[in-house]
């Protein structure tokens, strides 16, 4: 685990010249198809020499929830043990590792109704409202859900709209719930992430490298599925970092250096997002860059724990 730029990748497939390990993905825009250079998705040459799976499994016009992750990544990890190796799984979406180790919560599905809704009430209003009204039904979630992490603000209050009930009941009901009957998936799990010191640094890597995907052609990347017709901005994956506000700009809503500028800002509040995560996560083995020393204790934890 780590945030995004931090060096996720370069680690894992290095791991996997070394062990019979597979790389299972856990990143919730890499799923979709036609979605590269901004997602930050590995080369041909890099998967030719270190396959992912769980990646390209989606167009981008589906929806792929965090329940969808946690019963595919099952399957694969069972079929990669099925093989002898030991599955590797690789990404920043905090959340999806989270319901692999706890389990799902039986939550009400989405409403497409109730999202055009809260929707409407951010065109009007912004997404400080959204989180205004979560405060004021589920202070717990407002309090634990950043006011600029749209995707989560939406899920909470949609929720509540829409069984009265409240994310953190929710959640409350499911920890019950596994204490009397269990929930924990049929394997060990063992958690390793890439935890920068200098936090100006990594804000640094995450500009540069977003200058990099332009250069590579994240524009007319996004513009091929912009011209598609069947897309929209209410997707997932068009809301994915980057790809919202690129379409933002062909839609003629961003300048170009708005579009940078915004781009940048978004990606560097999701790094935080993600630090923020891994601070409180329990039994976690903490590497502080992708490479040297880091490398060095990687090494020696996975030479020594029992898979």
């Amino acid at each position: 685990m780590g945030p995004t730029a931090s060096g996720k990748t370069g680690m894992a497939v290095e791991l996997v010249q070394r062990f019979p390990f597979a790389i299972i993905n856990v990143d919730s825009a890499q799923v979709y198809r036609d979605m590269d250079i901004g997602t930050g998705k590995p080369d041909k040459a890099t998967l030719s020499r270190a396959p992912h799976r769980l990646i390209d499994i989606k167009d981008a016009g589906e929806t792929y929830s965090a329940s969808d992750f946690r019963e595919d990544a099952i399957q694969e990890i069972g079929n990669v043990l099925a093989l002898g190796k030991t599955p590797l799984l690789v990404g920043g979406t905090m959340l999806y590792f989270k319901l692999l180790r706890d389990g799902l919560a039986s939550m009400p599905h989405a409403d497409v109704e109730t999202r055009n809704e809260i929707e409407a009430l951010v065109k009007e209003k912004g997404w400080e409202e959204v989180h205004h009204k979560l405060a004021q039904v589920d202070p717990e979630s407002a309090q634990r859900i950043h006011p600029n992490d749209p995707q989560r603000l939406q899920r909470a209050l949609e929720i509540f709209l829409v069984s009265g009930k409240t994310m953190t009941q929710f959640h409350t009901e499911e920890q019950e719930a596994k204490s009397e009957n269990g929930d924990s998936p049929p394997f060990n799990l063992h958690f390793f992430a890439i935890q920068p010191d200098d936090r100006d640094l990594l804000y640094q890597k995450i500009a540069d490298r977003f200058q990099q995907m332009l250069r590579d052609g994240l524009v007319e990347e996004v513009n091929s599925l912009f011209q598609r017709g069947d897309l929209n901005q209410r997707l997932p994956s068009i809301k994915s970092v980057g790809y919202r506000q690129v379409w933002q700009h062909l839609a003629g809503e961003l300048s170009y250096n708005e579009m940078v500028e915004k781009s940048i800002i978004a990606t560097r509040q999701l790094a935080k997002r993600q630090l923020t995560w891994l601070r409180s996560w329990d039994n976690l083995r903490s590497l502080r860059d992708p490479s040297g020393k880091s490398m060095d204790t990687l090494l020696k934890y996975v030479e020594s724990i029992s898979i």
